[in-house]
């Protein structure tokens, strides 16, 4: 049986999925097509139902609830590791006035999105782009503050940039759950056993990679072509954790807390939800 995965070239994915997709583990007559995309493409494809499999942003997931269901096994979830509003300027104690200044952000569907309307919810003057760019746009003044995640989280202040407010901070404050950024979904069109299994060989693809860490495969560098493999590494130690293995009961009690949330959003901005079972039932 083929199956089609999306997932990012973003070192936590190609570390979660190397031995899978390369058949390092027995695959179980599963022959998996791999399909590596910026996040928030993913976003809009689950939205359209391309993938039998993918990774996606939990906003899209909270939208995709009629054909996707979360595996318990790939997505990113922890503390600390939210993402960061920065500036070009170092506002020091001071609070800079987010509502008036121009917003850089990596997608419209984006948990990083979702976390910036939570902690300033009447800040509207955002301008979207792929995570990539934002770190230019900040630094070349095309917009004034720039919400950032992945790789760059680990990078920005060596380019003379500067934190305003770690959101996921913000997050853990006032929600006191871990901070849920993006997940495993797998179509509902699949029968529950075949969910089941590619569930279980998500888990021991991780597994693998875990007993051979902290080596770095040429997998993972092969798409991680402008990072060390230091910054490879802290990227792999932020976003790959027991909730990969298993959300958990934790870890799916936060997911529901970041559902309330959009839905609050969603009703503030008078938007028709979309509705079915959060988890694989």
């Amino acid at each position: 049986m083929n199956l089609s995965l999306g997932f990012s070239p973003c070192p936590n994915d190609t570390f979660i999925f190397d031995a899978l997709v390369n058949k390092k583990i027995d695959t179980e007559g599963i022959d998996f097509e791999p399909v590596l995309e910026d996040v928030e493409t993913l976003n809009q494809w689950a939205l359209q139902g391309k993938l039998d499999i993918t990774k996606l942003s939990f906003p899209a997931f909270f939208q995709s609830l009629e054909k996707y269901a979360l595996l318990n096994a790939g997505s990113a979830l922890g503390k600390g590791v939210g993402p960061l509003l920065i500036s070009k300027s170092d506002v020091g104690n001071q609070k800079p006035d987010v509502e008036s200044l121009s917003i850089a952000l990596p997608g419209i569907n984006t948990t990083a999105n979702l976390l910036f309307s939570f902690a300033y919810p009447k800040a509207l003057n955002k301008k979207f782009m792929i995570f990539s760019a934002i770190e230019e746009a900040v630094l070349n003044g095309d917009n004034e503050l720039g919400v950032i995640i992945h790789e760059n989280r680990f990078t920005y202040q060596q380019k003379g940039l500067h934190k305003v407010l770690d959101l996921g901070e913000y997050w853990e404050q006032k929600m006191n759950v871990p901070i849920p950024l993006g997940g495993i979904a797998i179509k509902r069109a699949i029968d529950r056993p075949m969910s089941v299994k590619v569930n279980t060989l998500i888990r021991k693809s991780l597994e693998y990679a875990f007993a051979r860490y902290p080596a770095i495969t040429d997998y993972v560098k092969q798409h991680s072509q402008t990072m060390s493999e230091e910054v490879m590494r802290q990227h792999i130690d932020l976003y790959v954790n027991n909730y990969s293995l298993d959300l958990g009961p934790g870890g799916k009690n936060a997911i529901a807390a970041l559902q309330k949330v959009y839905q609050e959003q969603q009703a503030a901005a008078k938007t028709t939800l979309s509705s079915g079972q959060l988890f694989l039932s």
